[in-house]
């Protein structure tokens, strides 16, 4: 192992130790004709030395910085210095919120340390493994614990660290990349490189004369000098990240043999998510009642970093109350504050207000009713992100595909607010912000999709109408079209009239609840109803027709 590291070491500095071997026999030389010298011509040559070796400074420094510049690539400067595995500090342990994706990771991470028994048997070392998923959710966080896993060196780059304006300054830098990457492979017996958002050189090249013949460069040299990964001994293992949907990116640069296998690094589950809140509030003071399932439950929809951020307000917010450990009210603040917006107070009339407490408490009861897989965490008159108020009900569980009773149940929804105000007052608001406007907007907009794009009308027609020209699609089927949209809308407004005429009293009491009180929160929603026979289901997202009510 030392022959190796002595060899990476004389590979990496041969041309500065040629240098400075040079300049050592030079100055003996030099020694050497001063002292052959006469007294008077030594004394005057030892005199002019400075100034000569002022002047030859400077000539070397302008030749450096032209040669540099013009015939080297200067601006291609790599300056990307290699972490040992051991010295990343993230460690196998510290990766949660990702169950899937950290096994797939840990059968690369074996792959690696056993490149000898996999060639032994016939069997092709991996090269390339891509990353993709979501932002947030711990895509360069696993790179680094493969490294340290792994024990090798790690080096991490950019993908928009290889763009410039100058044509063949990307591809420089690639060249010389993966030369430090075989060097240190050489060395330490293998090296990961994890490239960062490589969709910023790995997208679908464009064979034009209109531009992208850089990106395209550096691209080219990333294929080049992965395919020249297979002719070496050199256990380099490329790792790139990225945002982007596969379809972006270069067929090329997904191929068998470049990067062999993907990686889908995807939102956290329910688990994930409560492993997730118990790893991060070991790092602050925490209450010992905090409640990790129903946080895991609030944070559906969330990234990683999105709970490590949670966390972090949370322990701002109690350090800011003097308090000396965080519970669930300083979480629950810290949720409002990164998903509603912080608080701020306008000055309203009477009735303004009165009419917003029965506008968010139609939303409420119609929530509470129509929609079994929500749960209603929180409903607010105080103004937050210029609305007037708010109710906010995150889904009980992950929803990957939506029923149409569920889209019907979220139109009801946006509907119930205007429903409301007009029982109780005769009239209806626009509401601070256009939020009527905003309800609305979004109704119109799942009515729409359900007819035109998801075969839901009453007329049954079926398909995308959407992919079709406007100029190509009849007047009777646009009439059509339309009116079931309409349909949809004006049968909604009905059922949510009947919902909230049928619980006026449990409207009335909401209503009278935020004016007085202006927040009400989840144990308290769930109590009020509690007092008027109604529990909540836990079924969730399997529960996607009207709720079973039974007296509590």
């Amino acid at each position: 192992m030392m022959n190796r590291r002595l060899g990476m070491f004389l590979r990496q500095y041969k041309t500065l130790i040629l240098v400075t071997v040079i300049v050592v026999v030079l100055l003996i030389l030099s020694v050497i004709g001063l002292m052959s010298l006469e007294s008077f011509y030594r004394k005057m040559t030892l005199a002019t030395m400075p100034v000569q070796f002022l002047m030859a400074g400077i000539h070397a420094g302008i030749f450096v910085f032209m040669y540099l510049t013009f015939m080297r690539g200067g601006f291609a400067k790599l300056d990307k210095a290699p972490i040992k595995g051991k010295d990343v500090s993230i460690g196998w342990d510290d990766v949660v919120g990702m169950h899937d994706a950290k096994q797939e990771a840990w059968e690369v991470v074996q792959l690696i340390k056993d490149r000898a028994s996999v060639k032994k048997i016939g069997g092709g070392v991996i090269k390339g493994l891509i990353l993709m998923g979501p932002p947030g959710c711990g895509k360069t966080y696993l790179a680094k614990a493969i490294a340290t896993e792994a024990d090798m060196p790690f080096i991490s780059m950019s993908g928009s660290e290889f763009v410039e304006v100058f044509v063949g300054v990307g591809a420089s830098r690639v060249r010389k990349l993966f030369k430090k990457a075989s060097d240190l492979a050489y060395g330490y017996g293998g090296c990961i490189l994890f490239i960062d958002e490589i969709d910023a050189i790995g997208r679908s090249r464009t064979f034009s004369f209109m531009g992208g013949q850089e990106t395209n460069s550096t691209l080219n040299q990333v294929l080049a000098e992965m395919d020249g990964l297979k002719g070496k001994d050199e256990n380099i293992v490329v790792i790139g990240a990225t945002n982007a949907p596969e379809e972006h990116l270069d067929e090329a640069l997904l191929r068998p043999g470049r990067f062999d296998r993907k990686l889908i690094v995807t939102k956290p589950s329910q688990e994930d998510r409560e492993e997730l809140f118990k790893y991060y509030l070991k790092k602050v003071q925490c209450d010992t009642t905090v409640d990790y399932g129903r946080l895991a439950r609030r944070a559906v929809g969330k990234s990683p970093a999105d709970i490590a951020n949670i966390v972090k307000e949370a322990a701002l917010i109690a350090a800011r109350k003097k308090k000396n450990d965080v519970g669930m009210k300083e979480i629950s603040e810290a949720f409002e504050r990164v998903d509603l917006g912080l608080k701020y107070r306008l000055t309203v009339t009477p009735k303004e207000k009165e009419m917003t407490a029965f506008h968010e408490a139609g939303h409420l009861v119609t929530t509470f009713f129509k929609a079994p897989s929500k749960s209603i965490f929180k409903a607010s008159i105080i103004p937050r992100r210029g609305s007037l108020g708010v109710v906010w009900s995150p889904e009980k569980e992950e929803l990957h595909t939506r029923t149409k009773e569920q889209l019907l149940a979220e139109i009801m929804i946006d509907l119930g607010s205007y429903v409301a105000e007009k029982l109780k007052f005769g009239t209806t608001t626009t509401g601070v912000g256009g939020s009527a406007h905003s309800d609305f907007s979004q109704a119109m907009r799942l009515a729409h999709s359900m007819v035109w794009s998801y075969g839901m009308g009453k007329s049954g027609f079926v398909g995308d109408y959407g992919q079709i020209p406007n100029e190509q699609l009849s007047e009777d089927v646009k009439l059509t079209l339309n009116k079931d949209t309409s349909d949809i809308i004006t049968d909604c407004i009905k059922e949510v009239e009947n919902l909230l005429t049928e619980k006026k009293e449990v409207l009335e009491r909401f209503g009278n609840e935020l004016l007085k009180r202006e927040e009400l929160e989840y144990d308290e929603i769930i109590a009020i109803f509690a007092e008027y026979g109604y529990k909540e289901e836990i079924g969730g997202a399997d529960n996607l027709n009207d709720r079973n009510w039974n007296a509590a």
